[in-house]
């Protein structure tokens, strides 16, 4: 059975940080693509960084650019997010989610729809 447990959320003020971490089983790691999404209350489910557990390519949404990263270890089966100067707009219920690879993925990863599976999230909020 494909799980993923998504972990670190909390309270944080603007310009603080936080790790989120995505423990993942049931499928082999390697080989797939494991993104982050987020929503906020009244808002669409929206990508925020996706990893390629095969080559560690990663990729990100322009609004996080520069401040989030995500990272992967292979040998504990687990995705990391790592937040940087965090804004109340980031403010979100964070989510993972795995998907096989596509040589689109590039341009595919930030589509919800794609993923079969996901964790349960993990509530981030960045006060003013």
């Amino acid at each position: 059975e494909v799980q993923l447990q998504a972990s670190g959320g909390g309270l944080v003020q603007a310009g603080g940080s936080l790790r989120l971490s995505c423990a993942t089983s049931g499928f082999t790691f390697d080989g797939h693509a494991i993104s982050w999404f987020r929503q906020a209350p009244g808002k669409e489910r929206e990508g925020v960084a996706c990893i390629n557990t095969n080559t560690g390519d990663t990729y990100y949404a322009e609004s996080v650019k520069g401040r989030f990263t995500i990272s992967s270890d292979n040998a504990m089966s687990a995705v990391y997010l790592t937040m940087n100067s965090l804004k109340p707009e980031d403010t979100a219920v964070y989510f993972c989610a795995v998907d096989s690879l596509d040589v689109a993925l590039a341009k595919l990863w930030p589509y919800p729809r794609r993923y079969d599976y996901w964790g349960q999230g993990t509530l981030v909020t960045v006060s003013s």
